[in-house]
């Protein structure tokens, strides 16, 4: 079986590792734009040896951002800043990654140090779309319900977004459709209240994600991997569930998405989430055994020994890692010499590095 340091092939893309950096918001853009605390975030988990870099998510219009101070790829000139990122990450030894989103009924909220709850018009927010006219919480602006027409245009951003991506340097794409953001609220009957072909059965709430999926997979270069974070459970009864997720996962694999992003919950205010060490990875082992596609697990993922099991036993081909790499970006550097595994280390820190530590090209020789 393959271990944590062992490469990783999706498509013509090869990672130097199965390590991810998960997507993580960083409420630090003013107009969408990424900046200097993007590229150091991005950058020194890059030095720090992840396989795949991932930006947080990128809201594909401007209202589906999470708050006003999300990260954002509606033109040309929000590219500018994450290509200088996924020139260094490339000169690092990475694969960047881009998170392309829409938060829907989550939409225009404060940022999580400035306050909770929806942000008023008159304070830089706005009205949210969403599949039906149901507020995610008490405190939460009430949605306008997308028509047809306003699903379509979306379609095409992603679309656009994806393009965009790739021109800029990112080499892997993924579509959240997860956490309780628009496509999960569309997939969850929890939140999709809807009659026409986007609402009731399974198929018809499915539709929008596999729509968008096929528009995407038919724009993007056929070297370039597609990959879906979905939530594969609402932990409410009645809600989306992992059968139902094993079922969009085949469908998803025959569109030509290369991997599933396993994580869960977000789209219920109240649901009663079972929290522990690895607590979503049976899920991803669940999808990648059942449906033959490869699956990432994410979640309360800390120690390098776990994260080795966890490839070693076959339930997932990729860890990402959040919180962990926000306390050390260099844990994969970490991970490798606690596992006994050969890492390359950037040549201006191999001072540190434990004894046959290889040498990475320095970046400022690679201009």
């Amino acid at each position: 079986m393959p271990h944590l340091f062992d490469e990783f092939r999706l498509r013509e893309i090869t990672f130097r590792n199965r390590i991810g950096v998960s997507p993580m918001c960083q409420y630090s853009s003013r107009e969408g734009m990424a900046n200097d605390w993007h590229f150091v975030h991005l950058a020194s988990r890059a030095i720090g040896g992840a396989g795949l870099v991932f930006t947080e998510a990128a809201a594909v219009t401007p209202e589906g951002r999470i708050s006003p101070q999300d990260l954002g790829v509606w033109s040309d000139r929000h590219f500018e800043p994450l290509a200088r990122a996924t020139h260094f990450i490339d000169q690092q030894g990475s694969i960047a990654g881009i998170q392309l989103a829409h938060a829907g009924r989550k939409a225009s909220t404060h940022r999580p140090w400035s306050g909770h709850g929806k942000v008023p018009e008159n304070a830089g927010g706005w009205v949210p779309l969403a599949p039906s006219a149901e507020a995610f919480a008490e405190d939460y602006p009430m949605p306008k319900p997308l028509d047809a027409a306003g699903i379509h245009r979306l379609q095409e951003a992603f679309v656009e977004a994806a393009e965009r991506s790739y021109h800029a340097g990112f080499r892997v794409i993924e579509i959240h459709a997860a956490h309780g953001y628009l496509f999960h609220e569309f997939l969850s009957p929890l939140s999709n209240h809807r009659t026409d072909q986007y609402g009731g059965s399974f198929e018809n709430r499915t539709r929008f994600l596999r729509d968008t999926v096929r528009a995407v997979r038919a724009d993007l270069p056929e070297r370039c991997p597609l990959l879906v974070r979905i939530s594969c459970t609402d932990w409410v009864e009645g809600g989306w569930d992992i059968e139902q997720s094993i079922e969009l996962a085949r469908q998803l694999k025959d569109l030509g998405v290369d991997m599933i992003d396993c994580s869960s919950g977000g789209n219920v205010q109240k649901a009663e989430i079972p929290v522990g060490p690895g607590y979503q990875t049976p899920f991803a082992a669940r999808i990648r055994r059942e449906v033959g596609i490869p699956t990432a697990a994410v979640g309360l993922i800390t120690g390098a020994a776990q994260a080795d099991h966890i490839i070693r036993g076959g339930e997932a081909d990729m860890v990402l890692l959040a919180r962990e790499l926000l306390r050390s970006p260099y844990w994969p550097l970490e991970a490798a010499a606690e596992l006994g595994h050969e890492s390359a280390w950037p040549s201006q820190y191999l001072r540190a590095a434990p004894k046959g530590a290889q040498s990475r090209t320095p970046s400022h020789e690679i201009d």
